[in-house]
């Protein structure tokens, strides 16, 4: 039985190559989990930017519907006031 002289350089070959789709499975997951996260920052951004904008308008809105029905309730209140004495 001959020994292979080349066998050392085969079993570095091979876990070389062990080593390196070792390394690339996890700069894979790394760069998905990166992915995964930016996207769960990025749409949480975008949730607290909505409420914000509806938020604001719905105040603004509010506001409006104040400042109407204010305005609505003094004109009321003038033309009962505007009475004419009658005088006997």
């Amino acid at each position: 039985m001959l020994l292979n002289p080349f066998a050392p350089l085969a079993f570095i070959k091979i876990s070389s190559l062990k080593a390196t789709t070792f390394f690339l499975l996890i700069l894979l997951i790394k760069s998905n989990l990166l992915r995964l996260k930016g996207g769960l920052i990025g749409g949480l951004f975008a949730l607290i930017l909505v409420s914000g904008i509806l938020a604001s308008g719905s105040i603004a809105l509010g506001a409006l519907i104040y400042a109407y029905r204010v305005k609505n309730k003094t004109k009321e209140d003038n033309s009962i006031q505007d009475l004419e004495t009658v005088d006997i």
